[in-house]
């Protein structure tokens, strides 16, 4: 839990993975105009600021940070956004050198990149380095923190480390641990239609039945503002999973490897242009949820 009592005032980005890179020296795939009018990654520019944005990737999670640098390097580079450094931090050590805080400190915003999650967690949990992201999150309109693939897992307070999705909803089957906590009223999964993720993230939810369930398809994802507004960007699907009226659950008493038993779990299917209230838990189409001024 975070020591902060008020709503944050930055914004979260939070991407299933596999978003719109446009083309890659060394990739096959061609361009795509929605790549540069409405993907991905140029919504998080926009959020950032615009062209000008002081733009910092962490690929910390990733075990091929160069290349994966580099693919980020040359996709923002493609949309005009030319300050755009990496962070190639890859032990806590690296986390706590003075040039990677003073260019944390100066970003408009931070994009984790795909890989582990449970990376992120043991490099950056309790550093000054995640203190400083907690504290500008919280505290500066306009600052984003966005992340794909494992960099949205690593979002929530609760985080699904792992599991087999075949064997999803047998009691066990989904590893959960702690995360980086800049998100505490839900739990992200990624790469979620494509991989078949649905019943990992029910079992999520069942444990924890007061958080809602965000499931991120490829190329998809939601905006978070005030800690509380959802809007779905992107290509694909976001699966929103409330288990708020859930009657009745066994995942507290089920013996391990036994199925679950759920009633009155609540699913919402949401594509581009959708938004949700988490707290009022409402989905509205189009832009119908009003959100307040800070």
């Amino acid at each position: 839990m975070t020591i902060f009592e008020q709503a944050p005032k930055g914004i979260l980005i939070a991407v299933g993975g596999n978003e719109d890179k446009g083309t890659f020296p060394r990739a096959k795939k061609q361009f795509h105009l929605n790549f540069f009018e409405l993907g991905i990654l140029k919504r998080i520019i926009d959020t950032m600021g615009g062209k000008e944005a002081l733009i910092e990737v962490i690929t910390t999670a990733s075990m091929i940070p160069e290349e994966v640098g580099a693919m980020y390097l040359h996709a923002f580079g493609m949309l005009g956004c030319q300050q755009v450094q990496v962070m190639d931090i890859r032990e806590e050590a690296d986390a706590l050198k003075p040039e990677f805080l003073a260019r944390l400190r100066k970003a408009s915003g931070v994009m984790f990149t795909g890989g582990d999650q449970s990376r992120l967690f043991r490099i950056f949990s309790g550093t000054a380095f995640h203190q400083i992201l907690l504290d500008r999150y919280h505290r500066e309109p306009g600052f984003v923190i966005a992340g794909t693939s494992a960099g949205a897992m690593a979002m929530s307070d609760v985080m699904i480390k792992g599991g087999s999705s075949s064997r999803s909803l047998l009691k066990g089957s989904v590893k959960l641990d702690r995360g980086l906590a800049f998100q505490e009223n839900v739990i992200f999964d990624s790469h979620f239609v494509k991989r078949g993720r649905f019943g990992r993230l029910m079992e999520a939810v069942a444990t924890h039945p007061y958080k809602i369930g965000i499931g991120l398809g490829e190329d998809t994802g939601v905006l978070i503002s005030q800690g509380n507004f959802i809007e779905t960007i992107g290509s694909n699907l976001v699966i929103v999973v409330d288990g708020h009226h859930i009657k009745h659950n066994n995942a507290s008493y089920a013996a391990p490897g036994t199925p679950l038993s759920i009633e009155n779990l609540r699913v919402h299917v949401m594509a581009l242009g959708n938004y949700y209230d988490i707290r009022e838990r409402k989905f509205c189409v189009g832009n119908k949820i009003e959100v307040p001024q800070q």
